[in-house]
């Protein structure tokens, strides 16, 4: 190994050991898969020591019917069907109110199919576990659903859910807060975390998959800074008339949805 590769390579193991679970590149590959820790955490959120989580998928691609897609932290699902939505927000403007309801709604399309009785949707849950606490009263959870004229429950089983990141109470969110902060196992309250920290951190086997997982995100980084290149200089050629949309697709090698997206655009910002 040249000492190029060896700099890299000490960069990417000094990066990991500074991730802690406020991190979503690390928060996602550390549940990913993980039925015991993501079950811990619902647990705890909700105050129900008999959910049963059942499978657990990361970064899972949901459809809207535009076909615009949204990739959710992590998504689980407990032996009742019911679906959950994990996501980490460290800026606030990303855990909006309406980022919530777009979640939410993509979730019951995503587990509906056309001719689905409505009346059996099952209840859903969307959690952000945000870096601040964007409501400013001290909290620990703050949750979210409809009523009726405020006051009787609408029963429509959407549930959003907003942790407070900050929170430092003498409980077990404010353990399960702590824990998210942690960069080393040896700091962290959960045993159930620490050791899927400990793994993912200080064996060779957990180190070598998280330096895998971090080279194919600089790859992914990569490809997506010039795809948006691309998509702003043919949005400017277009925009100018100086090339015909097909010539534009030719040269840049464009897809029927990459055009539209150049062609709405040029429209917002004429």
């Amino acid at each position: 190994m040249n000492k190029k590769d060896l700099s890299k390579k000490q960069k990417m193991l000094a990066r990991i050991q500074e991730f802690t679970l406020m991190d979503d590149d690390f928060m996602t590959r550390f549940f990913e898969n993980d039925k015991e820790c993501t079950q811990f955490v619902l647990q705890t959120i909700l105050g129900n020591k008999r959910l049963k989580v059942i499978d657990v998928l990361a970064q899972k691609a949901v459809k809207s019917l535009e076909g615009r897609s949204v990739r959710l932290d992590v998504f689980a699902r407990d032996s009742r069907g019911k679906p959950y939505d994990i996501e980490i927000q460290r800026a606030d403007k990303g855990a909006g109110a309406r980022r919530a309801r777009y979640n939410s709604a993509l979730m019951d399309a995503d587990e509906t199919v056309p001719g689905t009785d409505a009346g059996k949707l099952l209840e859903s849950y969307v959690i952000f576990i945000t870096e601040n606490d964007i409501y400013k009263k001290g909290r620990a959870l703050y949750k979210i659903d409809r009523y009726v004229d405020g006051e009787e429950p609408f029963n429509d089983g959407a549930h959003i859910i907003y942790v407070n990141g900050k929170y430092k109470g003498n409980d077990p969110m404010g353990d399960l807060m702590h824990d998210f902060h942690c960069k080393k196992a040896g700091d962290m309250k959960s045993k159930i975390l620490a050791e899927r920290v400990r793994y993912l951190k200080e064996s060779d086997k957990g180190v070598k998959h998280m330096c895998r997982i971090m080279e194919e995100f600089a790859k992914e980084e990569r490809k997506e800074g010039r795809d948006e290149r691309t998509i702003e200089m043919a949005a400017k050629l277009l925009e100018s008339g100086d090339m015909t949309e097909e010539r534009i697709k030719e040269l840049f090698k464009l897809t029927e949805r990459q055009m539209k997206a150049i062609k709405e655009r040029v429209a917002v910002l004429a």
